[in-house]
């Protein structure tokens, strides 16, 4: 340890005896430390950079202590480095690191950010592609990325993104779709909002429209955004290059919309705007089909649309358009109505050409007989076009004489040949009615001597209701037979529980109105009443030998006949040992009751063997709440009685 001491001091003293030689030694110094100095910067990083600015901070605090050691000496300062005597350390000028500054902006590559880095190939292998970004080693991009770009050759600049700053075995790793991401939705949030045209592949069809390649970002074209008229072949634009209009983005869930529309539109807005201004009522222009519906047709007149209703058409009924146009199909068109802005457009077709009704025959007159086609039914009745576009209408009451009034469907189809009288004819209004019936006689003219009172004949069910039923004779002639004249000894609700429809059956005519075209009949007048019968067979207190059909709740029943039925109330059904009457039983009965207004017979099996008690007047309850009379108001009685009776007998 002294050893060391001495030296050190030993040191110091040589150092301050002699300037001059430690002024050559930092000279020597000075010389090493340049030409490290200038090594240090080739190699040098932003790390190194903040180095030598501390340095030259710490340059510069020592620079002021020599300063202020050099108050005790005087030496000139303006031209003495004391940074480099004191550290044997060249300071550097502000301006040398300024230029070495942007030096490393320039050529620098910062791996920590994600930017988007422009690269070069500088070598392809079998699977990925070295990039060269002026990074510390070339980064690998798997040739998968590359996809689109078949045609990647040495020399290509691509962009690229760090995506691993070092993988296991060290290598930088690149990826170009991932940068080709990031600028394409630079590239489309740039074009949306400058409303700017792009070009986009069409990659493939999906529901509703296409898959367009824009940027490289999918992006979708909905199928009304394909063209101003409808698509019918979307086929035929998928792998094609078209312009685009980005007209939606959703940056939530990265989805771009495009519209190839929006560009036809703008190109016609002006030529629209021109038609427009130039439209008028009856102008006959050409248009080609755009569209057919249920209703109409749309017609393209140049970028302006117009409708054509179904009833403007033709003159002649159609059911759908599609009968007489198809689409794409020219035609010329007469503008009927329009609104205040033009937008909606009425046009017409058959307003081109004559009203049938004018070409009609002017010798037609109310009688004549015509033919033609049923063209419309309702229910109401049916329509018949006598020649093209003029039409009659055969009212159901005109089809057949039968005041049962039906639908028109029961007499005629769509598509018939028919024949008519026309009833009326009105050419101002063109309007036309027409009858069926009267190509018939009326058959209520004879029916005198066709139906007479009394008459029986067979008839069809037609209707029911609740008094009755509607019977027809012959076409045109309806009778009507009354719920009480159905039979003569069921009690009967409704006549369905008897009939049908459509069931034939023998009535008698009853009444006869020829002015109110009514006729009454009757089913029951046709069979003898056998009630005249029964009322003598079952009198009141004969009996019978009889057998219990079936039993119900009230009682048991017995068929006397087809048509009649009587009964035995359960209290008639007791045996004399006090059993009752089982059903298949047969015994003796006593008619107890026989009505013909009413249809009923009941009888009694009790009453063979049980007498009937002498009815005996009831004695009337005594009153418990009587009021008590008096003994003075029975004497005043009696006297009063006396009085009366000695009154009577002197008179």
């Amino acid at each position: 340890m002294p050893a060391k001491k001495t030296k050190e001091t030993d040191e110091l003293e040589e150092k301050k005896s002699s300037p001059k030689k430690s002024s050559t030694k930092a000279s020597e110094k000075k010389t090493t430390k340049k030409a490290t100095a200038k090594s240090t910067v080739k190699k040098s990083t932003k790390k190194e950079k903040e180095v030598v600015v501390e340095e030259k901070d710490q340059n510069n605090t020592d620079s002021v202590s020599k300063t202020e050691v050099s108050k005790e000496k005087p030496v000139e300062t303006n031209d003495f480095d004391w940074n480099e005597f004191e550290q044997g350390i060249q300071s550097l000028d502000q301006n040398q690191i300024d230029e070495f500054e942007n030096l490393i902006n320039e050529n620098f590559v910062d791996t920590y950010n994600d930017n988007v880095i422009q690269g070069e190939v500088i070598n392809i292998t079998e699977r990925e592609a070295i990039i060269d970004i002026n990074a510390k080693s070339e980064g690998v991009i798997s040739l998968n990325e590359f996809r689109y770009n078949p045609d990647l050759k040495i020399g290509d600049k691509v962009e690229v993104i760090v995506d691993v700053q070092e993988d296991k075995t060290g290598q930088l790793v690149l990826s170009h779709r991932k940068a080709r991401t990031i600028k394409a939705w630079e590239r489309v949030n740039e074009a949306h909002e400058k409303e700017t045209i792009v070009t986009g592949f069409v990659k493939c069809r999906t529901k509703g429209g296409m898959i367009v390649d824009v940027f490289g970002l999918e992006a979708f074209l909905p199928g009304s955004q394909i063209d101003v008229k409808p698509i019918r072949d979307y086929d035929q634009y998928v792998n094609k290059n078209m312009e685009f209009r980005i007209v939606k983005i959703n940056h939530e869930f990265k989805n771009v919309v495009v519209s190839h529309k929006a560009l036809i539109e703008a190109d016609i807005e002006e030529q629209k705007k021109e038609i427009i201004s130039q439209l008028e009522k009856g102008q006959v222009l050409e248009g080609v089909v755009k569209n057919i519906t249920t209703y109409g047709v749309f017609i393209d007149l140049g970028g302006v649309d117009g409708l054509i209703h179904i009833t403007d058409l033709s003159w002649n009924r159609i059911n759908h358009p599609s009968e007489i146009l198809e689409l794409d199909q020219k035609l010329n068109v007469v503008i009927l109505d329009f609104d205040d802005d033009k937008s909606r457009i009425q046009l017409g077709v058959k307003q081109l050409s004559k009203h049938p009704w004018e070409n009609l025959d002017a010798d037609l007159k109310e009688g004549d007989k015509v033919k033609g086609k049923v063209s419309v039914l309702a229910d109401y009745g049916a329509f018949i076009e006598i020649v093209d576009g003029v039409e009659g209408l055969v009212h159901v009451s005109e089809m057949s004489w039968s005041t049962h009034l039906r639908s028109a469907q029961d007499f005629v189809n769509i598509g018939d040949e028919v024949e008519a009288v026309i009833l009326t004819l009105d050419r101002e209004d063109r309007k036309m009615s027409l009858g069926i019936k009267q190509l018939t006689s009326d058959p209520w003219t004879d029916i005198t001597k066709k139906y007479p009172v009394d008459s029986k004949h067979k008839g069809k069910i037609r209707n029911f209701t609740n008094f009755g039923v509607f019977v027809e004779l012959e076409e045109g002639i309806d009778g009507l037979v009354y719920i009480s004249d159905l039979s003569w000894t069921k009690k009967i609700k409704h006549p369905s529980e008897l009939f049908t429809i459509s069931d034939e059956i023998e009535v008698v005519v009853l009444e006869l109105d020829v002015n109110e075209r009514k006729l009454s009949l009757g089913h029951k007048q046709t069979k003898d009443n056998p009630w005249d019968k029964y009322l003598k067979t079952y009198a009141v207190d004969t009996t019978h030998n009889l057998k219990i059909d079936s039993i119900t709740d009230r009682g048991g029943l017995i068929n006397l006949s087809e048509e009649l039925v009587a009964i035995v109330p359960k209290k008639h059904m007791v045996k004399e040992d006090g059993s009752e009457l089982a059903v298949g039983e047969e015994t003796e009965f006593k008619v107890i009751e026989c009505n013909g207004d009413f249809k009923r017979i009941v009888l009694s099996h009790t009453s063979m063997f049980k007498k009937a008690k002498p009815s005996t007047p009831k004695k009337p309850k005594k009153k418990d709440n009587l009021d008590k009379s008096t003994l003075g108001d029975i004497e005043a009685l009696a006297d009063l009685k006396k009085q009366m009776e000695d009154e009577e007998s002197k008179s």
